[in-house]
């Protein structure tokens, strides 16, 4: 069995995220630098899928509301999105991207099982942030070792992050 890097790991992200935005939408989104740190941000939705099996982690898609909206409306097909609307298309995408990785690394990884997807919002912290500030304002705390990818279209239409933890 092969050892497979974190590189790799993030370019199979990075395509597969890609891959979703212009199968599902038609839509061309671009990567931009990919930062070493989960870093505090604020975002209005959060679509979370755990990975278990030899390989452990989580993956997470956040962007704001505006985003959101355009997202669903677009995969969904629909002229308007409502709460529920967008809770279930960033919660689709979080699972296909997690799925495609899933797929590609199900036979060198062994078992790889994914979460159902979970959907939030509020604001991320990294896990060392003290615990009663993260209650106080509504912020759900997360593992900071891993790596956060923007994403964007060339207009900036769409705007989102997809962090990974494995």
């Amino acid at each position: 069995m092969s050892s497979i890097t974190f590189e790799e790991i993030m370019f199979t992200i990075m395509s597969a995220t890609q891959d979703t935005f212009k199968s599902y939408m038609n839509t061309d989104i671009f990567a931009g630098k990919v930062e070493k740190k989960i870093n505090p941000l604020h975002s209005d939705v959060v679509g979370i899928v755990g990975v278990a099996g030899d390989r452990v982690g989580y993956i997470l898609f956040a962007t704001e509301k505006g985003s959101a909206e355009q997202i669903a409306k677009e995969l969904m097909m629909m002229d308007e999105a409502d709460d529920e609307s967008i809770n279930d298309a960033v919660g689709e995408v979080v699972n296909n991207i997690a799925g495609v990785f899933k797929t590609k690394y199900h036979e060198q990884y062994g078992s790889v099982a994914l979460g159902l997807p979970l959907v939030l919002s509020g604001r991320l912290r990294p896990i060392t942030d003290p615990p009663e500030q993260a209650a106080s304002d509504g912020s759900m705390v997360v593992q900071c070792k891993g790596v956060t990818i923007p994403f964007t279209t060339m207009d900036g239409r769409l705007t989102f992050r997809v962090m990974v933890y494995m």
